[in-house]
Formats: structure tokens, C-alpha cells, sequence
């Protein structure tokens, strides 16, 4: 993984990353575990917060000869399940071998007594997170067009995996996705959702009544995009790390598709408070984008509709999501004011794909 942030500094000679009090890292413990585990350290560690995560937090940890990745959920506003470093560690240890590009694991730390939380330490891959559009727009189109091929790619070898073979067999449930889903960030707007909305009540309504019967399975991200991977510096290609896999499961890959999809609705811009390269025009449409997916991957996506309503409408929690956050005060850095703005355009935009049937 790598910071692509290269103007942030590290704190060196300090004993914790401190922006805010509320959010650091506290290296002293980080440097025991790292000892209890065999993890060898050179020298004093020092930490360096990554930007551009609106869930679980990241940093880099460097001594005076290597990098590592460890991640933490944030310290208030979480809701139930959604910030699973256990759940990330699981499937991409699993992962390793399978030709799906990912992190190498090191170490999972479950004791809340360490650091106060869980976490996770993997290796630093060393990659460009392309996340904005002027990042994007110093590519020319030809290498535009082959990173959209290797994220089509690297997508598709990720729902081709026999999940079952890889000791993933009760990651998740195979069947009834789409009604699990619905059930479950239904119960995340209740939880952080300002008021009530009509809309979002008759988005949910509307998708209970059309679920349609599952035909595919596999393991899914659940929030797959350009910037939640890492290319290779010389050809972008060639994706290094898909990273972010707290949303993972066994469920339906059509789902999958369409929440890559509607990831390319401009409401992405106000969740990440920047013009995100997802959102650029020089990408595939989304209905071009799942065109070439179903070239690559050979699975049909069916009920299409139906399942980029529902992408909508996870859209539309997770940034309600993140606006409970940014409320609680358990944000970090800024951007984070405006992502409560493109709930209500998610839902329009969840209402006009998805019909009773």
C-alpha cells in the first residue's frame, strides 16, 4: 500500500500519530506487538495517517528500513459491522495465491487491550492510488483505457475464485444476498440517518417487493473502484493491491457490478469531498463499464435494475454514514462536511432504476 499523499510528514520521535487526540496511533504499543509477533523492527517507529479513507483509518509505520500498513476502525460514530479489520484480514489471507492482487498478510490483533481496538498490519505495496480527476487527467487515453481493462480484469478474477476452495466456504452465505443486504443497511440508516425521508423509505419499500432469485455467487468486495486499488507506478494497467475489503462477504457478483457502477454518480465527488476519478468523464459509462465486465467475466448480469437500486441505496447510508461520523466528530482531515449532501440524489437515482414488479 502506498500513501499517495507524498507532502504528509511523518512524526518521527513522537510516540503516536495525534490528529486529532481522539485518532492516534500508539506506536509504543504497535512496536511491542510487532515484537511479540517476530515482525523485526529497525529502530524507532514512526507513523504517517494515509488521507482519503472515510471509514476504517490507515496509516503507514516505517522504521529506519521498512513500511507496513495497519488499520484500525475510527474511535466513534461506527456502526455495527461496517469497519471489520477481522473480516479484511480473513479474505485477503485467503486470497494470497489466487492470482487476485493483494496485500501479504503479517499480523491480526484482536485484543482490545493493545491499542483499544482491533487491528491489521500488512505489507506496504509499493503502487499509485489514483483518486482524483487531475490524477487522472495527467494519463493519456490509451493508459486510461488500460487501467479500466486491469480493474475489469482483476475484478472478474476475484469473482471467479472457487471460494470454497480457498477455506472461504462460511465467509458468508451464498444465497439470499440481495434480502440480507437490504435487511441490513436498513437497519444502518435507522441507526444513522438524521431524520426520517421519505425517499429512503420508499427506495427500501420498493426493492423488498422486487428481489429477484439469486443466480451467481462469489466472494464480493462491496467496494470496488479505482481508488480502493493500488497500480503499478510504470503501467497503470496493472493493478498491484485491491485494498479495502471490510465490506466483503460471499454474495451475488452482479451486486458487486453494480455497486462499481454506481460508484460513477457524481455524489461520489461530495462522499470523498474531492473530484474523484471515479467520477471523470473520460471513464466508461456505467452501463459501458458493465458491458465490458460481462465480456471479461463471462457472467450475465441479470436484473440489472434491480441491483443498481440497491447499489444506490447503500450509496445513499454510507454517506449518511459518514455524515454520523463527521457529526460524532470522529473524522479526520476535511472533505468530510459534505458527503450528507448527495444522500438525497442517490435515493432519486435508486428510485429511477428500481420497479415493482
Amino acid at each position: 500500500m502506498v500513501d499517495s499523499q507524498a507532502g504528509s510528514p511523518f512524526h518521527r520521535g513522537h510516540p503516536s500519530v495525534s490528529e486529532p487526540d481522539g485518532n492516534r496511533l500508539d506506536l509504543q504499543a504497535i512496536g511491542a506487538f510487532f515484537a511479540e509477533r517476530g515482525v523485526a523492527v529497525d529502530g524507532p517507529l514512526s507513523a504517517r495517517l494515509i488521507a482519503g479513507g472515510r471509514s476504517n483509518l490507515t496509516f503507514v509505520v516505517s522504521d529506519a528500513r521498512s513500511r507496513w500498513v495497519v488499520r484500525r476502525p475510527p474511535t466513534a460514530g461506527m456502526t455495527p459491522s461496517a469497519h471489520d479489520v477481522a473480516r479484511e484480514f480473513r479474505v485477503t489471507r485467503a486470497l494470497e495465491g489466487t492470482g487476485v492482487p493483494v496485500a501479504r498478510t503479517i499480523a491480526l490483533c484482536e485484543d482490545l487491550a493493545v491499542i483499544g481496538a482491533q487491528f491489521t498490519v500488512v505489507e506496504f505495496v509499493q503502487g499509485t492510488a489514483i483518486r482524483s480527476q487531475a490524477q487522472l487527467q495527467d494519463l493519456s487515453g490509451a493508459a486510461v483505457d488500460a487501467c479500466v481493462t486491469g480493474l475489469v480484469t482483476a475484478f472478474a478474477a476475484l469473482h471467479r475464485v472457487d471460494y470454497e476452495g480457498i477455506g472461504l466456504g462460511t465467509f458468508g452465505r451464498p444465497q439470499g444476498y440481495a434480502t440480507r443486504q437490504l435487511r441490513r443497511w436498513a437497519s444502518q440508516w435507522d441507526i444513522v440517518s438524521t431524520g426520517k425521508s421519505d425517499l429512503a423509505e420508499r427506495l427500501s419499500r420498493r426493492l423488498a417487493d422486487s428481489i429477484p432469485e439469486q443466480q451467481h455467487s462469489s466472494i464480493v468486495h462491496g467496494d470496488f473502484r479505482i481508488d480502493n486499488t493500488l497500480l503499478a507506478e510504470d503501467d497503470p494497467g496493472v493493478v498491484k493491491a485491491i485494498v479495502d475489503w471490510e465490506l466483503s462477504t460471499i454474495g451475488d457478483p452482479v451486486a458487486d457490478v453494480a455497486m462499481m457502477c454506481a460508484y460513477r454518480h457524481p455524489g461520489l465527488n461530495l462522499v470523498l469531498g474531492t473530484s474523484a476519478a471515479w467520477t471523470s468523464g473520460r471513464l466508461p459509462s456505467p452501463d459501458d463499464l458493465a458491458a465490458q465486465y460481462e465480456a471479461t467475466a463471462e457472467i450475465r448480469l441479470d436484473n440489472w435494475d434491480f441491483y443498481m437500486g440497491l447499489a444506490y441505496y447503500k450509496l445513499a447510508v454510507i454517506a449518511e454514514g459518514i455524515n454520523h461520523r463527521y457529526r460524532a466528530g470522529a473524522t479526520i482531515g476535511e472533505g468530510f462536511d459534505t458527503a450528507g449532501d448527495s444522500v438525497t440524489s442517490y435515493l432519486e437515482a435508486g428510485l429511477a432504476h428500481a420497479t415493482v414488479r
